[in-house]
């Protein structure tokens, strides 16, 4: 279940990544933890996704939360990217990874088959 706040946070940090010339890919709020920590994947589409790329984030979005005082209690920010093993789930991810190879899993066998590997083509 995604945490009430995670839109407010996309909401705030979406532009502050297009100001850096990169894209929010995912958020989420880890609050079983202490302190929280907000945990946000970003994804340089010139690219790869450096370290760089990370610390100019967190240093920015840091700013913005501060400011916005959206999380009123301490928390943990963690920048990194999606990394290979990432789930694509929108239309856009499956576009910007056209051609990569992918590995597909079910839950249920098909055709006595649980996973195959191949090459995103559309």
């Amino acid at each position: 279940m995604t945490h009430p706040l995670v839109p407010q946070i996309i909401d705030l940090a979406t532009p502050v990544a297009a100001e850096l010339g990169l894209e929010v890919v995912g958020i989420v709020f880890h609050t079983n933890q202490r302190p929280p920590v907000l945990r946000v994947d970003i994804r340089n589409s010139q690219e790869d996704t450096g370290l760089n790329d990370c610390e100019r984030m967190s240093r920015a979005l840091e700013a913005s939360l501060d400011a916005a005082e959206i999380i009123p209690d301490a928390y943990v920010l963690e920048v990194s990217s999606p990394g290979i093993s990432r789930q694509l789930i929108t239309d856009r991810e499956f576009i910007s990874f056209k051609g990569f190879p992918v590995i597909i899993s079910t839950s249920q066998p098909y055709d006595g088959q649980q996973e195959w590997i191949g090459q995103l083509i559309r």
